[in-house]
């Protein structure tokens, strides 16, 4: 007879870990399909009024429009200014490169509650300036740095500088050579870092929570209608869209991220 297969401790915690994790995503978009003003069972009938009346929301719409401006140009920007960083941390004799790249990075560990206090005392009271999307979106820039930085430095490392040397050396200027050697070599992580930076500004809430003045983005707009329970339904069917495309983003960005990593000096361009 066949011995009875043993019950796996660890698969039984992961899979109730895996459903810890996303039970509360699926009742989200369970709900915001319940035909029912109450987050309750049992359901009553299925319904996408929910949908549509979040999409006759002038308010809603307003805040999604900043939020979508708000990460376009944070993701822009710090992309910029990653692939910058990251190109002078991994060149060669660059000066305390570890002691650079570790102060890049700080900004993960500091929790962002304290960051937007420090941020709240430096804009307002040191340098005077007025609350708005312009100052949330430079600690967006802020908080997403580190990650761009580190996008690009796992791609630059393995990068084979002996291809910029061989451009210089036919009379390419520096210009020339990141175009048509760097730049399309880390195309996989630009767009990693792009699709990445985009996500964290758009659904980040506590640094646009302290800096935005009276400009709302999409984080705060659902956390102002928590407050009315008439409109929760519409924050559920908004809260499935957002979790849809930031998941969609987040899995597109690291599976491009890694796909950059498994082709090294593939794509670039003919000198």
């Amino acid at each position: 007879m066949p011995s009875p297969q043993r019950v796996d401790p660890l698969r039984i915690f992961a899979c109730c870990y895996i459903a810890f994790l996303y039970a509360p995503i699926v009742l989200i978009v369970l709900f915001s399909l319940n035909d029912s003003l109450y987050v309750a069972f049992p359901l009553k009938q299925f319904t996408l009024r929910w949908y549509a009346a979040m999409a006759g929301n002038p308010a809603l719409l307003a805040a999604l429009r900043n939020s979508v401006e708000l990460g376009l140009g944070v993701s822009l920007i710090s992309t910029a200014m990653g692939m910058l960083s990251a190109k002078a941390v991994t060149g060669v004799g660059f000066p305390g490169r570890r002691a650079m790249l570790g102060l890049l990075v700080v900004p993960l560990i500091i929790p962002t509650l304290i960051l937007g206090i420090a941020l709240l005392f430096l804009i307002r009271r040191l340098l005077g300036w007025d609350l708005s999307l312009w100052t949330i979106g430079a600690g967006h820039i802020l908080l997403c740095l580190p990650f761009t930085t580190l996008i690009f430095v796992s791609r630059l490392e393995g990068f084979d500088r002996s291809l910029e040397e061989a451009s210089l050396d036919l009379g390419r200027t520096r210009w020339q050579t990141f175009w048509r050697i760097t730049f399309p070599l880390s195309l996989p992580a630009v767009v990693s870092s792009l699709l990445l930076a985009f996500t964290v500004s758009f659904d980040e809430f506590v640094l646009a929570f302290f800096l935005g003045g009276n400009d709302t983005t999409l984080p705060l707009f659902i956390w102002s209608q928590l407050r009315f329970p008439a409109k929760l339904p519409t924050v559920l069917a908004l809260g499935s869209c957002i979790l849809l495309a930031s998941s969609a983003l987040v899995a597109l960005s690291e599976w491009l991220r890694r796909r950059g990593r498994a082709t090294d000096g593939a794509g670039a361009i003919p000198l």
